[in-house]
């Protein structure tokens, strides 16, 4: 007996020892923020809403609300364990302090899990509640649910934040939907659309987008309390048999916590499928984004469109002239770390054994903060870039011109077929004399001649009246305003998609970026 004493008391001077190593490094000067990693995505990309939430007093506040939430149900099904008092002393407590972290982080660091240092850090401040704190829980009673909480509210930012981006790509395409400009399919010069045409493309996959993420976020439901292993053992026990009861504990838990249901089935976790549906509507959001950014490079090397710059900014340390594409850079670059989250939620689901295993924990911690503030950082870039696109008529025009020719050829064709010609040999005719033209282009650095040679042409000759009036290149832009007017206009798809943003896009300006 008298050496098991001493063990103990052996125990208790060496647990004493450490707590007082942890509060004297606690007490330790604090080091620079400059002297220690940060993420971008949190110092220089997101908004301090999405950082917030992601923040770890948001995460543990949500923790705690969650205990209440099920001491509140738990007593109101008639636990008597759980008094009044408790229940008081929990709502007095709900934002976690940083000397609640601080009596986590010591009790961390002896218990080695982070959901009984945060039990015990609430019972702290909660004496009345400390043994009922997670009565019947699971710790992912807690960090799953939390975690779709989380995943709920950060979508309702994305959409939010996606509906201003439609809105300015709306906009722009109503104003330029009948600017011609030369189309390209392979990157080749191809049969001409509008800018505003061109846009809209841009738009129609934006809005897929919001879809998407407005299905994901309305199918979203909680895990709720479901015990180990999601049989609901432990609260048949504390509801001593009543299957009722345990049903209703989780419709209350949905109710407080604004979920229409819980997943029909859980085991330890909800179902890391849910993460993968959720990821890879997310996800898409960036491969569009990706192709609208890259595709704003393209133009702005023509010249042609440029995304918004400020009156001092900088495009080269060395070559003072350049007008880099920086932003849209930036939207491509955060696109591709947003295209990849899918592939790591797979692998996470895939793994999960039987019941669940712990190789999800750290991963997740990663994988869903950064895939919601990847995609929140695209989205300022492109409400930046979106809102003040800058258009140059003129150039588009030049260009437009200098392919014009080309362009042409296609209707030479159809009137000549109309006139009583064969398609096959005009089309030979025109073939031939357009290699000829693209090679005085291409090899003598000369002006594009196709109308020339076709005028010396007498094959031709049932056209050549016409050729004048065929150069403008209004005439060849096909339905490209009408589609935009109808794609975009009053009483469009478009307009009907923004309904239930109105009042967030009355009320939103201009995302500002940082550097």
């Amino acid at each position: 007996m008298a050496a098991q004493i001493q063990d103990t008391q052996a125990q208790i001077q060496e647990l004493q020892k450490q707590i007082e190593q942890l509060k004297a490094q606690a007490q330790a000067p604090q080091k620079s923020p400059y002297d220690v990693y940060q993420t971008s995505l949190t110092s220089r990309y997101c908004s301090a809403e999405m950082t917030e939430l992601f923040s770890q007093r948001s995460r543990h506040s949500i923790w705690r609300k969650l205990w209440l939430g099920l001491a509140e149900a738990e007593y109101e099904l008639g636990v008597d364990v759980i008094t009044p008092q408790a229940l008081d002393e929990m709502r007095a407590h709900l934002i976690v302090t940083d000397e609640d972290f601080e009596a986590a982080r010591v009790e961390e660091k002896i218990r080695r899990h982070d959901v009984m240092a945060h039990v015990h850090a609430f019972g702290l401040v909660a004496p009345a509640a400390a043994g009922v704190i997670h009565y019947g829980a699971t710790s992912c009673y807690v960090t799953d649910n939390a975690e779709l909480i989380i995943m709920q509210k950060s979508l309702d930012l994305l959409t939010k934040k996606l509906s201003k981006v439609i809105s300015n790509l709306k906009a722009f395409s109503l104003q330029w939907k009948a600017e011609p400009t030369l189309a390209y399919t392979h990157l080749q010069s191809a049969q001409p659309i509008t800018v505003g045409r061109r846009s809209s493309q841009w738009l129609q996959d934006l809005t897929f987008d919001l879809e998407n993420l407005e299905t994901v976020r309305k199918n979203l439901k909680f895990r709720g309390a479901q015990g180990t292993t999601g049989t609901q053992a432990s609260f048949l026990e504390i509801f001593q048999g009543d299957h009722a009861k345990c049903d209703k504990l989780n419709e209350l838990l949905c109710k407080k916590f604004g979920f229409p249901a819980c997943y029909d089935i859980s085991t330890q976790t909800y179902t890391r499928k849910v993460d993968l549906i959720v990821a890879q509507a997310v996800a898409g959001l960036g491969a569009t984004a990706h192709k609208l950014a890259n595709d704003i490079r393209l133009l702005s090397n023509f010249k042609e469109v440029e995304e918004p710059i400020e009156a001092r900014q900088i495009g080269s340390s060395a070559m003072a002239f350049k007008r880099n594409p920086m932003r849209s850079e930036r939207i491509c670059s955060l696109s591709r770390a947003l295209m990849a989250k899918p592939a790591s939620f797979a692998n996470t689901l895939s793994t999960q054994w039987m019941e669940r295993t712990l190789d999800d924990s750290a991963i997740r911690r990663m994988d869903i903060p950064e895939m919601m503030l990847l995609a929140e950082a695209i989205l300022i870039g492109l409400d930046n870039v979106t809102d003040g696109l800058v258009v140059y008529p003129a150039r588009i025009r030049s260009r437009f011109l200098e392919e014009l020719p080309f362009m042409v050829t296609e209707a030479i064709i159809m009137k000549l077929v109309a006139k009583g010609g064969s398609r096959q040999e005009a089309h030979e005719e025109i073939r031939v004399l357009s290699r000829e033209a693209a090679s005085v282009v291409k090899l003598e650095g000369k002006p594009n001649d196709l109308i020339e040679r076709i005028r010396n042409s007498e094959y031709f000759k049932p056209i050549w009246g016409e050729l004048d009036s065929m150069m403008k290149p209004e005439l060849y832009v096909g339905r490209s305003v009408e589609i935009v007017e109808r794609y975009c206009g009053a009483g469009g798809p478009v307009e009907k998609l923004l309904a239930p943003y109105e009042e967030y896009l009355t009320q939103s300006t201009t995302a500002q970026l940082n550097v």
